[in-house]
């Protein structure tokens, strides 16, 4: 079965009731084993969505820290873009500084 393009959902609420809806239609039994597979593989999707949803949550969770009076300040999160762009510098540097 050739693979297709999944549609993101726009929210992981919206993600969650859809894996909700596959999974009740599966279970009842009452579709074929075609469109069983469609749905499994579209649930699979929503699943990888959902746990790249709570990853990023669970990185900007970690960036919360609390300041010296005692008060939570929150830190930007370093983007991928923004990370690369760091090790870019770094490897200039240290060619530079082997030269």
């Amino acid at each position: 079965m050739a693979k297709r393009t999944q549609t993101a959902p726009k929210s992981f609420e919206q993600a969650l009731r859809e894996l909700e809806q596959i999974l009740n239609e599966i279970e009842s039994g009452e579709i074929g084993l075609e469109e069983s597979l469609i749905k499994y593989e579209r649930g699979n999707f929503l699943i990888q969505y959902c746990r790249g949803v709570l990853a990023s949550a669970e990185k900007q969770i970690e960036q919360l820290g609390t300041a010296s009076d005692g008060s939570l300040r929150a830190q930007p999160l370093e983007t991928q873009s923004s990370i690369a762009a760091a090790d870019t510098d770094a490897d200039n540097d240290d060619n530079e500084s082997q030269s």
